[in-house]
């Protein structure tokens, strides 16, 4: 059955350029009222808490949500500056209806975006996605005045996470010794991530920690991990750790300077987790996940299935097969043995522990996975679904998926947010991986231009 079309949730919240609706004040108070409006019909304590990252307009919606919220006569718990999978833990602890994040992530700090997790810290389900919507389209009616909701400041959110962070690896894991360079992005880990892995006795040099509500992801972080690299050279730092605006990716830089990212990571941790006989159900990655992930994970008896693009669909392809491990390549990783959602935090700490325990380097944990040269160009088209349905476009899949010939992957793909073909081409071989993504992507090109010829 097709899932009912929502008008302003996406797969990961609401976001957009701040100003621009709805990613405005008046929307956002009027979001916060239709979210109590729900959940307070739901079971458990009218209570919802509310983190954020480092964004200017972080303020500004952060008092938007309140005033909202209470007014539908739900309490408040202010997190202040949070990352992301933070917010789903205390969610969970401070037995809430729900836990609300204001952030867009790796985005510049123009954009900003408002996205909830469920009392079990994880995604909304559709169906109360749906009644907010709902109650979106209805007159804004205030609870009578006895009713209004509390607001309180959490003064110690930054310490349960800390210490949260530090029990998802074994009490005896000593980081002594080791030199990180951790980069912050400027974003919602700044005053967190360098506290976690000192405490575990790394030394740590710390870049991207000086957010001053303009700079958040800007030259740094999980997207732009170039600074990073140079500095770990720089310093011969054993790793380098890049996490992003707010906390849910990782990146990492081996001692040698080559990036490792979520695949490879997805790899790391779920060959340990395999020969320690601690991996339950398959692994997911994603359609953009690298063929050299299902192969290494394939040739080692581990089970792969590939979700939809977006942390969301990795969510819910893991509870279908049962899995614990999932992730992106742009370096979301789910561990559902430690926690509810992506942490980049975590994350990094399950592979420092794999490391210590087998007293290897990332870059030789690295070496089980050969990751295969790929190819990806984006050819401009209208309708980009109806046009890859066409025979000539079909044909021309099958002709490039055969000169592979299992040794590769082909993956045509409408964007979902611009009107473009993404046309990707993974294989042993870099020329031949050149010239197929390069035929292919000239076959759609032509036939998207005969289509609007007179």
């Amino acid at each position: 059955m097709k899932k009912q079309e929502r008008k302003y949730f996406g797969t990961d919240g609401i976001r957009g350029m701040v100003g621009e609706y709805p990613i405005t004040p008046e929307f956002v108070l009027k979001l916060g009222w239709a979210a109590g409006q729900v959940l307070a019909k739901g079971k458990g304590r009218n209570k919802v808490i509310i983190g954020k990252d480092t964004r200017i307009s972080g303020y500004m919606f952060e008092s938007a949500l309140e005033a909202g919220l209470s007014a539908a006569g739900m309490d408040v718990a202010l997190l202040g500056p949070m990352p992301t999978p933070g917010i789903a833990y205390l969610t969970r602890t401070f037995h809430a209806q729900a836990g609300i994040v204001i952030s867009a992530s790796h985005n510049p700090y123009q954009d900003n975006g408002i996205k909830f997790f469920s009392s079990r810290g994880t995604k909304l389900p559709d169906d109360v996605e749906l009644a907010i919507e709902a109650a979106l389209e209805q007159p804004m009616q205030m609870a009578s005045a006895d009713k209004f909701g509390k607001a309180e400041r959490v003064n110690d959110a930054r310490g349960r996470y800390i210490e949260f962070c530090k029990r998802t690896i074994l009490y005896d894991t000593d980081l002594k010794g080791l030199k990180l360079v951790v980069d912050c992005a400027h974003g919602a880990t700044y005053n967190i991530a360098p506290a976690v892995f000192e405490e575990l006795g790394a030394q740590v040099t710390t870049i991207g920690a000086q957010p001053n509500g303009l700079n958040i992801n800007e030259g740094v972080g999980a997207t732009q991990p170039q600074k990073l690299r140079e500095m770990v050279l720089e310093r011969h730092a054993d790793l380098g750790i890049a996490l992003d605006g707010d906390g849910d990716r990782v990146i990492m830089v081996d001692h040698q300077g080559e990036i490792v990212d979520g695949d490879e990571l997805l790899f790391i941790i779920a060959n340990a987790r395999h020969q320690a006989g601690q991996l339950q159900g398959a692994v997911v990655g994603t359609l953009m996940s690298n063929f050299g992930l299902e192969k290494a994970l394939k040739n080692r008896g581990i089970d792969f299935h590939r979700a939809a693009v977006g942390d969301r669909y990795v969510l819910e392809l893991l509870q279908q097969v049962g899995g614990y491990l999932g992730g992106e390549s742009s370096g979301h990783v789910i561990c559902l043995d430690r926690t509810t959602t992506g942490d980049g935090i975590i994350t990094a700490l399950q592979v420092l522990e794999i490391s210590r325990q087998t007293g290897l380097s990332v870059h030789e944990l690295k070496q089980g996975m050969h990751k295969l040269p790929q190819q990806m160009i984006n050819v401009p088209v209208k309708e980009g679904a109806k046009l890859l349905q066409l025979p000539v476009i079909q044909k021309a899949l099958q002709v490039a998926e055969q000169s592979l010939a299992q040794q590769g992957r082909v993956l045509l793909r409408p964007s979902g947010t611009e009107p473009l073909i993404r046309v990707m081409v993974e294989g042993e071989d870099l020329q031949q991986v050149k010239t197929v993504v390069e035929t292919l992507a000239d076959v759609i090109r032509t036939t998207a231009m005969s289509m609007i010829s007179p």
